[in-house]
């Protein structure tokens, strides 16, 4: 079992972060570990800082974690060893707010070592409306897909648009099969009539933001969207008929997840699902999850990434 001991340079540190969340208001303390550590000094440390707001400890595995909920702290075990820094640290919030510790829109103060090993020495203020909402197109562009960049946006940007509004009130659920479209079909069968059926091409392109608008009504209905690489709409309400045999899942996932799933091992397409519970977009590719997307009460703001060249003339 890791462990991570509280020394007297993290006991401090632990008290200036407690200190900063109280002075900016902010809705919870993350501390990042790297094991197992005195929970028990810990919560009492947030006592004598009069802290009442979530305490939450995130550390690796779940073995690492034994004791800390007696301790009254909020533990999260992420699973995340061997993966860099910032993107424990995102798991971290996006785990935190699955779970109900945290919520859109809060703010958090976040306690990790950013340098040594076994010494918390940063500390930094996040706003999860910003941090959580922030998908970047390499974050697409990781999915070595044949789809186009452009079309993958747009559906993602529905799939959110559609986790985050409902419809007319109430939550829905959506599945949205994206790319290697002639196999699909292959695995396809109508669940009722098509809406989109009939339409030309043009009047059946998510780039259209009527289409998308049509989309979001149709997305009420059971079945699944089947979307080309260039964004029409091939197919609605369609029924995947594909085995789910060695699939690995999460519990209380639903049948949308298992379809998306399965569809994206038999095909090269891509599968994107709204869970009708959570609002929670979730992107499946070879029959793995590849990415989630907490709802936000915005849309995802896309950023650019630029990236230069070396110069010519350079080592290998």
């Amino acid at each position: 079992m890791a462990t991570q001991r509280l020394t007297k340079h993290n006991r401090a540190m632990l008290a200036s972060a407690l200190k900063l969340v109280n002075q900016i208001s902010a809705d919870a303390l993350i501390i990042l570990l790297e094991g197992a550590s005195d929970w028990q000094r810990m919560a009492e440390i947030g006592q004598e800082h009069e802290f009442d707001k979530p305490f939450i400890v995130a550390v690796d595995s779940v073995e690492d974690l034994d004791g800390a909920a007696e301790a009254g702290l909020k533990p999260l075990a992420l699973n995340k060893a061997k993966a860099p820094l910032l993107e424990r640290l995102q798991h971290a919030l996006l785990e935190a707010a699955a779970d109900e510790l945290i919520k859109p829109n809060d703010e958090v103060v976040a306690l990790y070592g950013g340098f040594t090993a076994g010494r918390l020495d940063s500390i930094s203020h996040l706003k999860l409306d910003e941090r959580m909402r922030r998908l970047s197109s390499r974050d697409l562009q990781s999915l070595e897909s044949s789809v186009p960049l452009k079309t993958l946006k747009v559906v993602v940007d529905l799939a959110v648009q559609i986790g985050v509004e409902g419809r007319e009130g109430k939550p829905v659920g959506a599945l949205f099969v994206v790319g290697d479209t002639r196999n699909v079909l292959k695995h396809a069968s109508d669940s009722g009539v098509d809406p989109f059926r009939g339409y030309n091409k043009k009047s059946r392109n998510l780039l259209d933001k009527k289409v998308q608008e049509d989309a979001k009504e149709i997305s009420q209905l059971d079945g699944a969207f089947l979307i080309t690489a260039d964004g029409t709409i091939e197919r609605s309400r369609q029924m995947l008929e594909v085995l789910h045999e060695d699939l690995n899942m999460s519990k209380g996932l639903g049948s949308r997840h298992w379809a998306a799933a399965a569809i994206t091992r038999r095909t090269k397409a891509i599968a994107i699902v709204v869970s009708q519970s959570t609002g929670t977009v979730r992107l499946y590719q070879n029959g793995f999850l590849k990415m989630q997307i907490e709802p936000m009460d915005k849309g995802i703001k896309w950023q650019e990434i630029s990236f230069k060249p070396p110069s010519s003339g350079g080592e290998d």
